[in-house]
């Protein structure tokens, strides 16, 4: 009788309230026990389709199994394909690495040896006297002096007036046969174009960030992965024949997008076919590691290929190699659940159990069930429900500013390899060997710790020995390229982590929304991340002093988030859990109404609560 009342309660809920989606609680009042409330709901939507007992995607689909043969061979190509991403998002650590230079000298000056080796400035570097690097002195008054005076040492070289390379540059080819650097002399004056061009490929990254889930959600998963991995493919190879910088960094730019558009479509395809179980995994040891295996393999084809645009053509050539990968990668049922097409899932889930070698129930979906998925994806919500109360508000600001610190870091670190000291193709191979146990405890912190204190710890971690690297002595060098893998392998279980997190903190309904914009706000200080190292121009250690302040600071913000593990995933905001510094408030109470249950005689409270802030 009391299911009967409720029912018709919610059939008229819009006009009683009218304010549809908001959430309450139910008491029922038993008259023969005047103080005692008994619970029958917490948070019940108020909706019609919550009055069914309808299942959702996974329970339908609980006959597959979670670890079957197909799920298997899904889950070991949708990680091979991210495998390229690897190298490609990292060839710009060699392709646009700046080799040792200094102004050309003409041949036609008939000057002495002793004299030509008098004619760039000397300075000291980093405890070193070397050549400067853009600066000459004047080659008219060398000349001169060079007719009267046959050793350059009997005369003061300080007095002598200098020039910037007018001639252009010669570039050391002991490390390199070209870089673009040398090839388009993106040095002294023109510096800031080497960073510049890494940014413009993180730029493409921020684009193809906010259309391709767009896409993928129009299009479908599948398509959109193999469009923007021919993306990603085609426009590598026509940038290994670049005719000039402008050319090379729109190309990067669409690299960009075809890169990260292929991962994201991967990740959601993935996590959309693989069971509960699964997903973790995949999202963390599965592509994770396959992405480091990709990225280790770079320092070994840029060690034996040391001409730029030969290396992005060999990098780029075995994209093609993804194109049988269609015919075995099959479009997420999910999605076509959610467009309507029905058919077309339920052949894909009969395939799935044909290969499992389970039998398929007779009818895998009901009308309600179909009605109910498919409304589900007709909702809408604005950008504005990220900042709707005080609660989501400060947990989205807190999360924008941890995604942001948490690439200037990984990303810092890992395009600044070639700047350390010692080797470096190894030191580029350390930090993509390092990626992978950093995977395998981000997965095992997952599994076993608190999401706030094992992304707490990971930043900590690779704050705190950043910050130590200015104190390790100069004739230690090695020991602070070990304290880099360390601050490396913190911010790889960071980012790790921090998908998940974000994904458990926003409700159902903004959820997607939520990683989208953190996810954006991450390809901000990735193109922030190239110029942090171009600050050691000035002061050598200046880049980790202000990695490890921003990443300690973005541990201690971490501290003020809800704690996410085991417990239920919000579908609301109102089911949000609180953050930290507003967690003691307690419920404030706008609305209550009193109705009574003819039949039955018991009264039924309705308390309408506003949500926490």
């Amino acid at each position: 009788k009391t299911h009967r009342s409720l029912e018709s309660f919610f059939k008229n809920w819009e006009e009683l309230s009218g304010r549809d989606g908001d959430w309450i609680n139910i008491y029922r009042w038993k008259p023969d026990t005047l103080l005692q409330f008994e619970e029958v709901s917490q948070s019940v939507a108020l909706s019609p389709p919550a009055l069914t007992n309808m299942r959702d995607y996974d329970e339908i689909t609980a006959f597959l199994g979670e670890w079957g043969p197909f799920q298997k061979v899904i889950f070991f190509l949708l990680s091979l394909i991210v495998f390229p991403n690897g190298f490609v998002r990292m060839s710009i650590v060699f392709v646009g690495d700046i080799p040792e230079h200094r102004c050309l000298i003409p041949g036609n000056l008939n000057l002495s040896e002793a004299w030509l080796n008098r004619t760039i400035p000397l300075e000291q570097e980093r405890g070193k006297l070397q050549h400067r690097q853009c600066r000459r002195y004047r080659l008219d008054v060398i000349r001169n002096l060079s007719a009267t005076f046959a050793d350059p040492d009997s005369i003061n070289m300080s007095e002598v007036e200098q020039e910037p390379c007018l001639d252009g540059w010669e570039y050391s080819k002991d490390q390199y046969i070209s870089t673009i650097v040398s090839e388009w002399d993106l040095v002294c004056g023109d510096d800031w174009k080497g960073p510049f061009s890494m940014s413009m490929f993180f730029v493409g990254v921020l684009v193809g960030s906010v259309i391709s889930g767009q896409l993928s959600d129009r299009f479908g998963r599948k398509i959109i992965l193999f469009a923007t991995m021919a993306i990603q493919t085609g426009f590598s190879i026509i940038q290994a024949f670049s005719p000039n910088w402008e050319m090379f960094c729109f190309l990067n730019f669409l690299v960009g997008i075809g890169q990260i558009s292929n991962y994201v479509a991967a990740f959601v395809l993935g996590s959309e076919i693989l069971g509960k179980s699964v997903r973790v995994i995949y999202a963390t040891a599965g592509i994770g590691i396959s992405f480091a295996f990709g990225y280790m393999l770079l320092p070994l084809v840029a060690y034996f290929i040391r001409s730029w645009w030969i290396l992005l053509l060999a990098l780029s050539l075995p994209g093609l190699l993804y194109i049988p990968l269609w015919w075995f990668v099959y479009e997420s049922p999910r999605w076509l659940l959610s467009k309507g097409r029905v058919r077309e899932a339920e052949a894909i889930l009969q395939h799935m159990a044909k290969k499992n070698g389970v039998i398929p129930p007779a009818v895998l979906f009901n009308r309600l069930e179909l009605e109910g998925m498919m409304a589900e994806n007709k909702k809408s919500y604005a950008i504005f429900h990220l900042i709707k109360t005080n609660n989501i508000r400060v947990i989205t600001i807190i999360v924008l500013l941890v995604w942001m610190i948490l690439a200037i870091g990984y990303f810092g670190l890992s395009l600044s390899t070639p700047n350390l000291h010692g080797d470096a193709y190894l030191n580029c191979f350390f930090s993509a060997v390092i990626e992978v146990p950093a995977y395998i405890a981000s997965w095992l912190f997952l599994q076993r710790f608190s999401r706030r204190f094992s992304l707490s710890g990971s930043f900590f971690l690779g704050g705190v020995v950043l910050l130590f690297i200015q104190l390790i002595p100069s004739n230690l060098s090695a020991l602070a390229t070990v304290l880099v893998m360390i601050g490396k392998f913190g911010a790889t279980c960071a980012f790790s982590i921090v998908y998940v997190y974000t994904a458990e903190l926003y409700p159902t309904v903004v959820r997607n929304m939520g990683v989208g914009i953190s996810s954006m706000a991450c390809r901000f200080g990735a193109i922030i991340s190239p110029y942090i190292f171009y600050l050691g121009v000035h002061y050598e250690f200046l880049p980790f002093i202000l990695m490890g302040s921003f990443t300690i600071l973005a541990a201690i913000l971490v501290l003020f988030l809800p704690e996410t593990l085991n417990t239920p995933l919000p579908e609301t905001i109102g089911q949000m859990q609180k953050i930290k510094a507003f967690a003691c408030r307690g419920t404030h109470i706008n609305h209550e109404h009193l109705s009574t249950n003819g039949t039955s005689g018991e009264a039924i409270i309705m308390v309408h609560k506003k949500e926490e802030i």
